[in-house]
């Protein structure tokens, strides 16, 4: 058996999502760093909000946590965790090592989730931030690319069988369309998203009122102050001990939709590629199959529907863990959450470069798609023959109908088709 290598190491498994496809900056942010940074600077926010309500707090404590924000010690964390099997305490305790004065006022009234929750907030506003101007990127390229095509006259499909024509412009415009709602529904979650905020082991604020000896109004405060330094305009009235996990299902839910906008467009630009209308960039020296050297394989393209696969399927995740949340809250969701919820945003960061990659650089064959046209014209001219029929007086539906349906039926009695009724007195 090989030797047991580091995490990171080329001996020990890592996700691809990280290490060969995310932008460094949708890495970051899910990073240990920057998520044990968020925790000292809520346990900062904290101390500086109580202190400011009269709670003894000393400014030189203050001082002492602001000054220690950067310095995390993870291999002292990771120590802490394995002894005491709790994540949090474990960074308490790390925190209090560096902190020793401030020690004793970490944490004070907080429950885990003050800043395990209150981060994956902070967190899913900072990569729907990142995601935002990547997609209106998208759609600002594919504009400039219908724009410029949108004249051009190409053969539409429905049920992958040759339709009426229609152009690569308007067709491109599809794809807009979808994108735009993505865009509209990224914008929504994102402006929804709620700070849980200061309240307690079970969404009470039990013992924080008993840190200020009964005074609510003290505790309100308290909410209001933290919610405001952390960047959120509201916070949840109402939670267990944990924000409702219906959020997760939301902020999911819309990057599911946004992983179906991409696969259809991938497709589309993959099916194309085939026909030779249209095709994604092609580098000079890039490779499209080790053993056929001719071939072009639309491998951008393909990356996206795979990883628009995978990201479709997270948000099962989400439904499922807060379909399980007994009572005020159950530790079931914490694991699935590390995994579900970091890697729905890899993977919607990574098909949203690859899809800008592929919008600047589209490549149409005008010749083919015209000879194309010239193939299917005879056919197409139908259309317009039954349209002529339908400015005379006809009509398409009913003529089909007729000779479909109806004159088949009839056949047989054509012998006596053209005997006149006579009226009977």
């Amino acid at each position: 058996m090989a030797a047991v290598g580091d995490h990171g190491s080329p001996d020990s498994y890592r996700s691809p999502l990280a290490s060969r496809y995310a932008s460094p900056e949708m890495c970051f942010v899910f990073s240990d760093r920057y998520k044990f940074r968020t925790w000292r600077q809520l346990w900062l926010w904290l101390a500086e909000a109580e202190q400011t309500l009269g709670l003894p707090i000393t400014d030189e404590q203050i001082q002492e946590m602001k000054s220690n924000l950067d310095n995390i010690d993870f291999k002292m964390a990771a120590e802490e965790e394995k002894r005491l099997r709790h994540d949090v305490m474990a960074h308490v305790h790390t925190f209090g090592h560096c902190c020793p004065k401030a020690a004793g006022i970490i944490h004070l009234g907080a429950t885990s989730c003050y800043v395990g929750d209150n981060t994956d907030l902070i967190i899913l506003r900072n990569a729907l931030d990142l995601l935002l101007p990547k997609l209106a990127r998208v759609i600002s390229r594919l504009a400039d690319f219908a724009k410029e095509r949108a004249s051009l006259p190409t053969l539409g499909f429905t049920h992958f069988q040759p339709a009426q024509l229609t152009t690569v412009g308007k067709r491109c415009c599809l794809w807009i369309q979808d994108l735009c709602m993505d865009l509209q529904n990224l914008k929504r979650v994102r402006d929804d998203l709620r700070f849980r905020g200061v309240k307690g082991t079970t969404g009470t604020q039990a013992s924080f009122l008993q840190l200020f000896e009964g005074d609510d109004h003290k505790v309100e405060q308290l909410d209001k102050m933290v919610t405001d330094k952390a960047g959120f305009k509201r916070a949840f009235i109402i939670t267990g001990q944990t924000y409702t996990r219906k959020v997760d299902i939301e902020v999911l839910s819309v990057l599911a939709s946004l992983g179906a906008s991409v696969h259809k467009i991938c497709t589309d630009i993959r099916l194309l590629a085939n026909l030779k209308e249209m095709e994604e960039p092609f580098e000079k020296e890039q490779i499209g199959s080790s053993a056929m050297p001719y071939k072009r394989n639309p491998m951008r393209s393909e990356r996206c529907c795979s990883l628009a696969r995978h990201l479709m399927t997270l948000v099962m995740d989400p439904l499922q863990t807060a379909s399980v949340q007994w009572f005020e809250r159950t530790l079931d969701d914490s694991a699935n959450r590390r995994i579900c919820l970091a890697e729905a945003f890899l993977t919607a960061d990574t098909i949203l470069n690859t899809l800008q990659n592929i919008s600047e650089g589209l490549v149409v064959y005008p010749k083919v798609i015209e000879r194309r046209i010239r193939q299917e014209l005879p056919f197409m001219a139908t259309e317009n023959i039954i349209m002529a029929m339908v400015k005379a007086g006809g009509s398409r539906q009913v003529q089909r109908f007729l000779e479909e349906e109806v004159y088949p039926l009839l056949k047989p009695y054509e012998s006596v088709m053209k005997v006149k009724a006579e009226l009977c007195l």
